[in-house]
């Protein structure tokens, strides 16, 4: 199941469990995994893309050790709110995921790497520690608010 439906999403995964958030890059995918509870999300290891099957194959071998029940993938849609061809990528990168039998939500990006680079710069980080950490912080920004969606969702 993929969904941009935060409801639909949290009926998919009845008693919670842990989640891999994702940041599409054109370079590197930016990883973040959420407590069991979701309470908080932390980056988690940068993946290089190279081709579609071997990222994919380093993303699942993140899944049973960590015991993850759902994706959650960055949509980056545009600031008006519609698709960019940017979009389509990612819709199609979630498609390719969905052999895995896990629910997947596409959430809305839109201003996660500004937010995320906006902290880094007040913490005087050089410009490249910047570079070498805004996927997966990004990665963990996304995963973040979809997890306070999911838990209020819920309540």
């Amino acid at each position: 199941m993929i969904t941009t439906v935060t409801a639909d999403f949290r009926a998919a995964l009845p008693s919670g469990g842990r989640l891999l958030g994702l940041d599409l890059g054109t370079k590197t995918i930016g990883t973040a995994l959420c407590d069991a509870g979701w309470s908080f999300a932390s980056p988690a290891p940068l993946v290089r893309r190279t081709k579609f099957t071997a990222d994919k194959a380093i993303l699942a071998a993140m899944l049973k050790p960590q015991s993850v029940q759902g994706v959650v993938v960055g949509l980056p849609l545009n600031l008006d709110g519609t698709d960019s061809p940017r979009t389509q990528s990612t819709r199609a990168f979630a498609r390719n995921l969905a052999d895995w039998d896990l629910p997947i939500l596409l959430w809305d990006e839109r201003w996660s790497t500004v937010a995320v680079e906006r902290v880094m710069i007040e913490q005087d980080l050089s410009r490249a520690k910047r570079a070498e950490r805004v996927d997966s912080l990004a990665a963990a920004h996304i995963l973040q608010a979809a997890i306070d969606a999911l838990v209020n969702v819920g309540a």
